[in-house]
């Protein structure tokens, strides 16, 4: 069990690290069309695991309530929702594309607000891991280590490409290659942490699991929809992201359901 939930932690981070570590061998910065896909590619796999890994379950917790099962899933999702437009009015940040930046004004360089925005919508990733894994913890969840497990894989392979479009724009800016790499793997850095302060109270958690899961699930449908579908679309019309978009949620799905 201890390898599960640390293996749990760690391979979402070794997502960011690996795509981060493009900057290391590729020379130029992404093309239009590379990012679309990617950022299409990880919107699908965040809905996939927003469903299958954390909606479904809390709705299958609840099911002793009867026909108010819903109520816990959707107040969670509502909150979940809520907390990152709290946090996406809290925090300076600027999405990628983006001539203007969201939140509280900010002196801060270009490619630092970008950093920003991907750590951003790392949170509720790491939250995602965290409930997850503390509902596998506690055994008084039908979660399954090989549902945990596919979480994980699943938004390790999301970060792959959130890792690249923080570390190559850096480089294109100016910092030396080793520097844009700390910087995309520290991008990822608040997944790690969440995910273990949250396995580390998970006790306190599993009266509220269905809670916690929903809220996790609306706030990563928050991320895909306001920033990561967005930026699917800018510029020239073009159907990579739709695609790339059914590329994950059917990866992320069929993860959940073999491991499941």
């Amino acid at each position: 069990m201890v390898g599960v939930v640390t293996g749990g932690i760690a391979i979402p981070f070794l997502g960011t690290a690996l795509g981060a570590a493009c900057v290391l061998f590729m020379r130029r910065e992404l093309h239009r069309q590379v990012q679309r896909a990617l950022t299409g590619f990880a919107a699908g796999v965040m809905v996939a695991a927003s469903l299958f890994s954390l909606l479904i379950p809390a709705l299958e917790q609840s099911a002793d309530l009867g026909k108010w099962s819903f109520l816990p899933a959707a107040v969670g999702f509502a909150l979940g929702i809520l907390f990152l437009l709290l946090l996406d009015r809290a925090i300076p940040h600027l999405h990628a594309n983006a001539e203007k930046a969201e939140g509280p004004h900010c002196r801060a360089k270009k490619t630092t607000m970008m950093a920003l925005a991907v750590t951003l919508h790392n949170i509720p990733e790491g939250m995602a891991v965290g409930v997850v894994l503390a509902g596998l913890l506690s055994e008084a969840t039908e979660i399954s280590a090989g549902g945990a497990l596919a979480l994980s894989i699943g938004i390790a392979i999301q970060n792959f490409p959130e890792g690249a479009i923080v570390s190559m724009p850096l480089r294109a800016e100016g910092k030396n290659r080793w520097g844009a790499f700390l910087s995309g793997v520290l991008s990822g850095a608040v997944e790690p942490i969440g995910a273990c302060l949250t396995v580390l109270f998970s006790g306190l958690f599993v009266p509220a699991m269905p809670y916690l899961l929903s809220f996790a699930a609306g706030a990563m449908i928050y991320v895909v929809v306001e920033e990561l579908i967005p930026e699917t679309s800018q510029g020239e019309h073009s159907n990579v992201g739709v695609v790339a978009f059914a590329v994950g949620f059917v990866l992320m799905m069929a993860l959940d359901v073999a491991l499941g």
